[in-house]
């Protein structure tokens, strides 16, 4: 069962983390996608277009057989330019992009659905974004920092760069990611630990890569985001992704 991922162009890498394609051959039962903080924009025939926002668990899908599913991820906080809507409303919820992009989303949808490739399919996503005309704002960029460290940072000194309170930022933060400062920390690092386990590497230094206290702190987040040890999550590599 392919899953792939595709840059974007250099014009919107900044808001764009990847278009993604995942294709089966075979129906899947309970596929798993994880936290990683970001917002999705998902197609798929039976479903046509959907804004996915933001999961703070796992969460399983049975999956048809010859089914091609299609997303384009925003960066965290970086989506709530283009759909208009703080993003803990979208928080755990899935809604049709319709809702937001009206005729446009249906137009887009339409050209997907006579999409004769995967290929095509990625490519009529990726040029559906343009970069919004404002820049990313301060609250954004310390977002930013916070991705670029995997979460493990100060968070104190972070904010204090911003200029503005503890309590103002983290209304800003759950406005432009769907998530509080302190969980978005923590998904990040959950992120950043399951690229790491990807990779082979022994849970003790994955647990000290990922800014974790130690292995029984890293056991106890992958039990709240998925509901499993590391070692049952990394049983069947080829199966599950953050999203």
């Amino acid at each position: 069962m392919p899953y792939r991922e595709q840059s974007v162009a250099s014009r919107v890498t900044r808001w764009i983390e990847c278009v993604w394609l995942l294709t089966t051959h075979d129906a899947v039962s309970e596929y798993p996608v994880r936290p990683d903080g970001c917002i999705d924009i998902v197609y798929s025939e039976a479903n046509g277009l959907n804004v996915v926002g933001a999961m703070i668990s796992e969460q399983r899908f049975d999956l048809p057989a010859r089914v091609r599913t299609a997303g384009i991820r925003f960066r965290p906080g970086m989506a709530r330019s283009f759909f208009r809507v703080h993003a803990h409303e979208l928080t755990n919820r899935a809604i049709p992009l319709e809702a937001f992009w009206g005729n446009s989303a249906r137009e887009l949808e339409s050209r997907l659905a006579e999409s004769r490739s995967a290929d095509d399919c990625c490519r009529i996503l990726a040029a559906a974004i343009q970069p919004p005309e404002a820049a990313p704002n301060g609250v954004q960029r310390a977002i930013e920092a916070l991705v670029a460290a995997h979460g493990d940072i100060e968070l104190e000194r972070l904010i204090r760069e911003t200029g503005i309170s503890d309590r103002q930022f983290r209304r800003r933060c759950l406005e432009e990611t769907g998530l509080p400062p302190k969980q978005l920390s923590r998904v990040l690092r959950f992120r950043h630990a399951l690229a790491l386990g990807a990779r082979g590497l022994p849970w003790s230094l994955i647990a000290v890569e990922a800014g974790y206290f130690d292995q029984a702190h890293l056991i106890r987040d992958f039990r709240e985001f998925t509901g499993r040890t590391p070692l049952s999550v990394f049983s069947n590599t080829t199966r599950g992704r953050s999203g």
